[in-house]
């Protein structure tokens, strides 16, 4: 994957800047010679933000960027003047983003929404200017508070890629030709396993100038939920697909079985992942006939809508997009009664 301009993965060392000091200064003029403390609060230090572009896609900008650094505070002045923030560093992510902190695995948050901004470090509080400290007692303080340092750790960010459907099959199955067929995308397409190494996204134009996005997903094998292979790299870009097209070659051995393999896969990993639409594509059916085809359905497994089809010759290609546009348009429908939800409870 190293020569790959798709970055799903990357490891970032952040600093945040420090807090500006906080001012110990005392108010002087011509006809106040020994004015009370007026010192001012230093300014914060920068943060470090994630902000979500949908236009990206991919986390390639922090392959030579591992260092992040953003400024310290100013310090405070006289007057109660408060010293200037720091300015933050804001990094621009593709929405699917996840950050993490790499020594304890914890998820810290995500980014799922276009111009959503969230802080991955935050900078340094600045210190109290020696004017909070006057009292009764003490008049004159001598001291303010120093900045609150910065942080200087290590995040990871891991991206999940964001698309309607999802292409979820074994290597070779043909998810890379379909994703070709009803496309402008050009993912590597040849007769063995294992061609399509990261994923590759595809806008599929719809009817009356709708669209919707298409991943095809590096094909699984038996034991992906454990990491063999780079299974787990694999498996989490399921993740963020509202609808899962599983495929199956017509020539496969047995049509269930490998869907029943696939399943297991998605469970053992993360079980959520059933509770998405699923459809099922047979693949490659430009290599058999009606009769056969027939002969396949006692393997077809009943528990889900199944279509066949041939990227090659089109065969039910629009077909399958009316299918999938039927998913997807109740999957958005979903999601903004769920919006509307939300917005009603804030009132």
């Amino acid at each position: 994957m190293a020569g790959s301009n798709f970055v799903d993965y990357v490891k970032i060392s952040c600093t945040s800047g420090h807090g500006g000091k906080g001012a110990t200064h005392f108010f002087r003029s011509k006809s106040i010679p020994k004015g009370g403390p007026d010192g001012g609060d230093g300014g914060r230090g920068g943060h470090i933000i994630l902000k979500g572009n949908r236009n990206l896609w991919t986390l390639l900008a922090f392959r030579y960027r591992k260092h992040v650094k953003a400024e310290r505070g100013g310090n405070g002045g006289g007057n109660t003047a408060t010293g200037a923030e720091g300015k933050d560093v804001i990094l621009e992510v593709p929405l699917g983003t996840v950050a993490k902190d790499p020594e304890t695995g914890e998820v810290l948050f995500e980014i799922s929404k276009h111009d959503e901004e969230v802080i991955l470090v935050p900078g340094g509080r600045g210190g109290q200017g020696n004017s909070h400290f006057k009292s009764p007692t003490n008049q004159t303080p001598l001291y303010s508070q120093p900045g609150e340092e910065g942080q200087e750790v290590w995040r990871i960010l891991e991206l999940k890629v964001l698309a309607d459907v999802g292409l979820v099959g074994f290597p070779n199955a043909g998810k890379s030709t379909l994703l070709a067929a009803v496309s402008a995308a050009k993912p590597e397409i040849a007769d063995y396993p294992f061609t399509t190494l990261t994923p590759n996204l595809g806008i599929v134009q719809y009817r009356d100038g709708r669209s919707f996005a298409m991943a095809d997903i590096p094909g699984i094998i038996e034991g992906a939920h454990l990491g063999k292979g780079i299974g787990h790299r694999f498996l989490r870009h399921i993740e963020r697909n509202a609808t899962l097209l599983f495929c199956v070659p017509a020539d496969a051995d047995n049509i269930r079985n490998d869907y029943q393999v696939l399943i297991n896969e998605l469970k053992q990993y993360n079980p959520e992942l059933l509770d998405k639409p699923r459809l099922l594509v047979i693949t490659k059916c430009d290599l058999i006939d009606k009769e056969l085809e027939q002969m396949l359905q006692p393997e077809i497994p009943t528990d889900l809508p199944h279509i066949f089809i041939s990227a090659v010759t089109g065969y039910h290609i629009t077909e399958l997009k009316d299918l999938l546009w039927t998913y997807i348009s109740e999957a958005r429908q979903g999601e903004e009664a769920d919006v509307r939800g939300a917005m009603e409870e804030e009132e």
